[in-house]
């Protein structure tokens, strides 16, 4: 890094001093926290997207959200050249580069990263970031800090593609590393192409669905997701979709409503109630990059029935299924290609959706808590499935599958016109066009469990019935170190403190169909406590007793 470099970093950070007293963490959300205490910590991240990017000679991008948290706070992400998160190696750099108390030792921090990086200024291509960010009222302020950081690093080129969901930016990313069109209305483009696509290949018999009702009803958490399905509905072929809690109608982002609303506490989010008895709802997160569905209960107007990330992987997963099968049993492709599936989720599952899929025959692996965890995992396969409960998940395909389903498609297209192996090729092919597979995206998943539903002739209820979830219950426990805590097994087995997987062993056994564990928390300092049992007390009962236990050996309080 020459002086040059240096003075202007040194000059621009000036303006963007780190507030006393505030530590941050680069975790799966990027940094998160109250809006106005992030200006110099986005105005970094800017630096750190403008070096990733002639470490990578690709575009970066930059994204301005809080997702599902309160209007008040805001944060900043970094999407990666194939889209995905930032890398795990960056992530303590950038921890450092958040953290670091002033200009000078900024400038020291970046300059040893760069050596020990490699980092070239010059003889590459110039960096190249591109920014979006959600409806929040701050996001322009922290938008333009975020510019100012990228332009800190000389020659860098910063591209604002306005107010988006985060899937929208993460597509981008990937897209334009690809060499593809990759603005909004492309993305519009792929999508609705896609599903029309899939529309148009659903069996004559299962079309119209008896006894069901098309109409969805959508939740937009008063966030950017709402306004954006708008624009994408319109390009839809007249598929039937309410929009609720746009934001313009005085509904304040994330304030009982969305998707985490509605996941955590199983009731309807604000503009829903017993008129909405039978129909099929839905409802985004602040920055659409989760998806849940459910119905209300016709007893109560407020109760839900909830259907969860588990149930729509189950969904995907199930049809995909029925595809390959369909490819495999076909006498001319018998023997050509195996595809390897596999479905990846987290210990948070339900145990009953695990059992479901375990049931079906599928690959079922496990991983840490977090996206990049799950989305690493599901990479390996050649259609890789992974959701969170929250409903946070995509599907993956392998370049190499889905090179070979075009070539087969393009085959099929000339001897086997109109058969059932064809249109299996082509389901999956536009399943792969149509689910966003940089990231976790509620417009691309809404689109395709709409159209699954409709393939399978099935009603959000006939849905509900793949099976039935058993009882749990989460909790935090309150620590002054949560690192006291250590996990293996994909944080299913607690290895330290001693003793305390032996007692929770002890207590799980005393509950039918018990199962728990303990974690802690990748962003607070809490010990999070989930239970599974046969009852809802059951499963209350096993909380509440891990919560002591995690009390005794950890000397701290339930909250």
């Amino acid at each position: 890094m020459n002086e040059e470099q240096k003075a202007l970093i040194l000059s621009s950070s000036s303006h963007f001093l780190p507030p006393q007293g505030v530590k941050l963490s680069y975790g799966t959300a990027g940094f998160r926290a109250d809006a106005s205490l992030l200006s110099s910590a986005v105005y970094r991240v800017g630096i750190l997207a403008a070096l990733r990017s002639l470490k990578t000679q690709a575009v970066i991008g930059l994204m301005i959200t809080a997702s599902h948290n309160k209007i008040s706070d805001n944060g900043v992400k970094i999407a990666d050249p194939n889209g995905g998160m930032l890398s795990q190696h960056w992530e303590p750099f950038a921890d450092a580069l958040a953290n670091a108390p002033s200009p000078q030792d900024l400038i020291q921090l970046i300059n040893d990263f760069v050596k020990k990086e490699d980092i070239q200024f010059n003889g590459g291509r110039p960096a190249e970031v591109i920014l979006g960010r959600d409806t929040r009222p701050s996001g322009g302020a922290l938008l333009k800090a975020a510019t100012e950081g990228i332009a800190s690093i000389l020659g860098a080129v910063a591209t604002d593609m306005g107010i988006l969901t985060t899937p929208q930016l993460h597509w981008m990313v990937r897209a334009r590393n690809k060499g593809m069109k990759a603005s909004e209305k492309d993305y519009f483009e792929q999508l609705s192409s896609s599903f029309r696509c899939l529309m148009d290949l659903i069996p004559s018999e299962k079309s119209n669905r008896k006894g069901s009702n098309d109409k969805l009803v959508v939740d937009g958490a008063n966030g950017v997701g709402g306004v954006k399905l708008e624009v994408l509905q319109k390009q839809l072929n007249g598929v039937s979709i309410e929009i609720r809690n746009f934001g313009e109608d005085g509904g304040v982002l994330n304030e009982g409503v969305g998707a985490d609303f509605v996941q955590k506490e199983k009731v309807v989010p604000n503009g829903f109630g017993s008129e909405d008895v039978g129909i099929r709802c839905a409802s985004l997160d602040g920055d659409a990059d989760r998806l849940v569905y459910f119905s209300v209960a016709p007893e109560s107007n407020s109760k839900i029935e909830l259907i969860d990330g588990d149930k729509i992987l189950s969904l995907f997963a199930l049809f995909i299924r029925e595809q390959l099968s369909i490819l495999s049993e076909e006498e001319d492709v018998k023997n050509s290609r195996h595809a390897h599936l596999g479905v990846v989720q987290t210990a948070y599952a339900n145990g009953a959706s695990t059992n479901y899929l375990k049931q079906l025959g599928l690959e079922v692996n496990f991983t840490p808590t977090g996206v990049k965890y799950l989305h690493e995992k599901a990479a390996e396969f050649d259609i890789g499935i992974y959701f969170e409960a929250n409903g946070h998940g995509t599907i993956l395909f392998s370049e190499d599958l889905k090179g070979w389903l075009e070539a087969k498609t393009k085959e099929l297209s000339s001897k086997s016109k109109g058969s059932e192996i064809e249109k299996a090729s082509l389901r999956l092919l536009a399943v792969s066009e149509l689910i966003n597979q940089a990231v976790g995206d509620a417009l691309s998943g809404l689109l395709l469990v709409e159209v699954i539903l409709q393939h399978m002739g099935w009603s959000i209820h006939g849905w509900n019935e793949l099976y039935h979830d058993l009882p749990s219950r989460q909790l935090k426990v309150k620590v002054a170190d949560r690192t006291a805590v250590i996990t293996a097994n994909s944080e299913t087995v607690v290895a330290s403190p001693p003793g305390l997987q032996e007692a929770i062993y002890a207590e799980t056994a005393k509950h039918p169909q018990g199962r728990c564990f303990v974690r802690p928390s990748g962003t607070e300092d809490v010990v999070r406590v989930y239970a599974e049992a046969s009852t809802q007390e059951a499963a209350d009962n096993l909380a509440n007793s891990l919560a002591k236990l995690v009390d005794q050996f950890l000397g701290c309080s339930k909250s």
